[in-house]
């Protein structure tokens, strides 16, 4: 959540604890809500409207974040004099939202990217330590490559430890931690 000022994040606050106002209705039906008098609105949201007409605002306009059939989020537009948008400025605000919405899912993206390469990287990387240690306790124990692993993977289960902890104990060996 981002928020121009303290009385506007008040408000965000207040519409996710009570669980009503115009920007949790437009997240929730992916639609434009516009509430161009919120005294008017008092019976539609009982404890929202009060308290944003408390806090000196009159209007509110909330425009749906999203891409395809997903909403990601909205962009809410409080205003401290009654009345509509007009058109125009709607439909410049909405293309504000579907950049931010573009910028954010970018980013989303680009974090999971690198999660799942790093993720790879990590599995790799240990597939590779436990490579290594099953051709030396092979060749330790004059066993198969297959025996091996085998060998190692029931070390780990009897001593709830991790394969890849089990690999590099052979690899880099201390007493009493390989079963070599």
């Amino acid at each position: 959540m981002a928020y121009s000022t303290e009385r506007v994040l008040q408000l965000e606050l207040l519409q996710l604890q009570t669980d009503e106002g115009p920007c949790l209705d437009c997240f929730h039906t992916g639609r434009a809500v516009s509430a161009p008098d919120l005294t008017e609105t008092a019976d539609r949201w009982p404890q929202f409207a009060p308290r944003a007409a408390q806090e000196g605002f009159r209007a509110v306009h909330a425009l749906p974040m999203r891409l395809r059939t997903e909403t990601i989020g909205e962009l809410n537009m409080f205003s401290t004099q009654p009345g509509p948008l007009p058109p125009q400025d709607l439909r410049v605000a909405q293309a504000l939202a579907d950049v931010a919405t573009i910028g954010i899912l970018h980013e989303r993206a680009i974090r999971r990217s690198e999660i799942l390469s790093g993720q790879l990287q990590t599995a790799l990387n240990s597939r590779v330590l436990i490579e290594q240690a099953k051709g030396i306790l092979a060749e330790r124990r004059h066993i198969s490559i297959a025996e091996a692993f085998t060998l190692m993977r029931t070390y780990a289960r009897d001593h709830n430890r991790r394969l890849s902890q089990v690999a590099r104990a052979i690899i880099a060996p201390r007493p009493t931690t390989s079963p070599t």
